[in-house]
């Protein structure tokens, strides 16, 4: 049995398994997920016109899928305006900045359909009707308001979150949008470390240049033949574990290690396992920290030999000039 799916169905998970929220769902699962999907409940969000109201399914991978076909706000109201946009990866609460957006290639993917009234909810009451007390892995791509959406579960939860995942905007595509600037600084002064940023984007070329003096092939190619730049980010946050961060329990350090390599970083995984070693005598995180150890050295033997005698090398000269 691999060590993850030993830890997962251990007790401290039989009537607590990990939350996974995913706003603004695609109806797959989140490929990061895939290896913890069978133990977890995951809550998503996947506003449209059908039926709204929640389902429950036992199905698509997961311990429990709830779908909840509802916008999700920051702020209770009944309904909200939902701007439905040419690309349906567009939509928004907040109304698209045509003029700003005008000045890039991609802008005309924002252009608004149609407006409609859709029922709403927040993330609070959602948990509380669900009896679920925690998230684990929050992961947002609300188009301009992931920020606002992650404040609006308050500092008890934010705290005990272990990985949150953001889409914010760097230009202005958005009315109002929650940029990625404020979320840096809003994180800097929370209990997490930026463990992942991918910046993407688009070319600086007028809508009306792009959709006009360009056929639909040039238009296709155009990705590969002009720079793009920065438009927006993809960010990741793992909570850092910090050693007076007395309300993170044994069930917290178990998942945060999962999650830890999952994301690939085994440095911290190893540092979670061994603090967990020291506050919770439990034989499990000895075997944690084996299995991190041998992640590492199995990163290693994906490389070259002769790189690797070289890079050791290099490190030995380095050292011992600085002696």
């Amino acid at each position: 049995m691999h060590i993850i799916d030993e830890i997962l169905r251990r007790e401290e998970f039989s009537g607590n398994p990990p939350v996974l929220v995913d706003i603004g769902a695609s109806g797959a699962i989140h490929p990061k997920w895939r290896r913890i999907a069978p133990y977890s409940v995951c809550i998503a969000f996947d506003a449209d016109e059908r039926e709204m109201g929640f389902a429950a399914h036992e199905t698509k991978g997961y311990r429990k899928l709830y779908i909840i076909n509802r916008i999700v706000t920051a702020q209770s109201s009944a309904t909200a305006q939902f701007y439905l946009t040419k690309s349906p990866y567009c939509s928004s609460l907040l109304k698209p900045d045509q003029q700003s957006l005008d000045q890039w290639a991609f802008g005309g993917l924002f252009e608004v359909d149609r407006v409609a009234s859709l029922e709403t909810v927040t993330l609070q009451s959602v948990l509380e009707k669900l009896g679920i007390g925690k998230i684990d892995w929050f992961k947002t791509d609300s188009q301009g308001t992931d920020l606002r959406l992650f404040r609006s579960l308050g500092d008890g939860l934010i705290r005990r979150v272990l990985v949150a995942e953001f889409e914010p905007g760097i230009i202005d595509a958005y009315k109002g949008e929650d940029k990625l600037r404020s979320l840096m600084t809003f994180m800097d002064d929370q209990p997490f470390w930026m463990s992942d940023l991918e910046i993407k984007g688009t070319q600086r070329m007028k809508r009306d240049t792009f959709e006009n003096r360009l056929s639909p092939i040039e238009q296709r190619l155009l990705g590969n033949l002009m720079k793009i730049a920065p438009g927006w980010g993809e960010v990741t946050y793992i909570n850092t574990f910090s050693k007076t961060a007395d309300y993170l329990d044994k069930r917290d350090y178990l998942l945060g290690w999962i999650f830890a390599v999952i994301e690939k970083h085994y440095g911290f995984a190893l540092e979670i396992a061994e603090h967990a070693s020291a506050r919770f005598p439990d034989p499990i995180f000895d075997e944690m920290q084996k299995y991190t150890w041998r992640s590492i050295k199995l990163e290693y033997s994906k490389f070259p030999s002769y790189l690797i005698r070289g890079a050791i090398k290099f490190l030995n000269r380095i050292m011992g000039t600085a002696g």
